[in-house]
């Protein structure tokens, strides 16, 4: 019997690269999907020689029609089914809403939302006919307060994960939502966000969000919050005003 594949999502950096490091760590085959082709390839080659396991590159701009298509085809390739799907890719707009153009908006909510509801469709038929799948969509405390549009699609993906867990799971499926805070990744350098108002206590390791995610979703939990300091903060923003809650994570993950 062959070896479990993973395909991941923004999978040249940052959170997708841990997954990538974990899981092939784990040996599960990999699917590394991204923009950047040379960088997919560096990181593939690196994996293959840690692990042992197969690595496959798969550019795709996942704002596009097409982009989309071509990594749910792989999705749903039967030949080759994918047992762990990380929709990881995604971005965050500096300015606020009114702006930014609705261009700039549409890309954004596809990034988040769309392109993670889309891959998720094509990827669970054959999980569900199987009995067996492990899906992970990358959210972010920003999901719990009102934190402009990044926050508003990262909602939507955590209350598609915690319906998709409850609907899925008895059937072999499980879905949960990543929910990490401030991370030391490329993220917000890419942004171009200031970051230097962030004291260094609320700052957290990718090795540990993947790691408590991995876990959680194999334990079938619908929500990962990584870290115990933030699952408290989470708790308490459900108890102050909305402009407190959203003032204190203007500018987190």
């Amino acid at each position: 019997m062959g070896r479990p594949v993973a395909l991941i999502t923004g999978a040249t950096s940052g959170l997708g690269a841990e997954f990538a490091q974990q899981l092939g760590r784990a040996q599960h085959d990999l699917v590394l999907v991204g923009r950047d082709v040379d960088r997919l390839e560096v990181k593939a080659v690196r994996l293959r020689n840690d692990f042992g396991i197969d690595v496959d590159v798969l550019p795709a701009d996942l704002i596009t029609d097409d982009g989309v298509a071509t990594v749910a085809a792989r999705l749903a390739d039967p030949a080759v089914p994918v047992s762990v799907l990380v929709n990881n890719a995604g971005f965050s707009l500096v300015k606020a809403f009114e702006k930014n153009t609705v261009q700039d908006e549409a890309e954004h909510l596809r990034i988040l939302a769309q392109t993670p509801m889309e891959l998720t469709h094509a990827v669970l038929p054959g999980m569900l006919e199987r009995g067996n799948g492990r899906i992970i969509n990358v959210s972010s405390v920003s999901a719990f307060i009102p934190r402009g549009t990044y926050g508003a699609a990262k909602a939507w993906g955590l209350s598609f994960s915690r319906f998709a867990n409850l609907r899925y799971s008895p059937r072999g499926v499980k879905v949960t939502a990543i929910c990490p805070g401030f991370v030391h990744t490329e993220f917000h350098e890419r942004m171009g966000a200031d970051m230097g108002g962030v004291k260094p206590w609320m700052w957290l390791e990718v090795g540990q969000v993947v790691r408590e995610g991995l876990a959680a979703n194999a334990a079938g939990k619908a929500v990962s919050i990584p870290s115990r300091r933030y699952r408290v903060l989470m708790g308490l923003a459900k108890l102050v005003p909305d402009g407190l809650a959203a003032a204190a994570g203007n500018r987190g993950r």
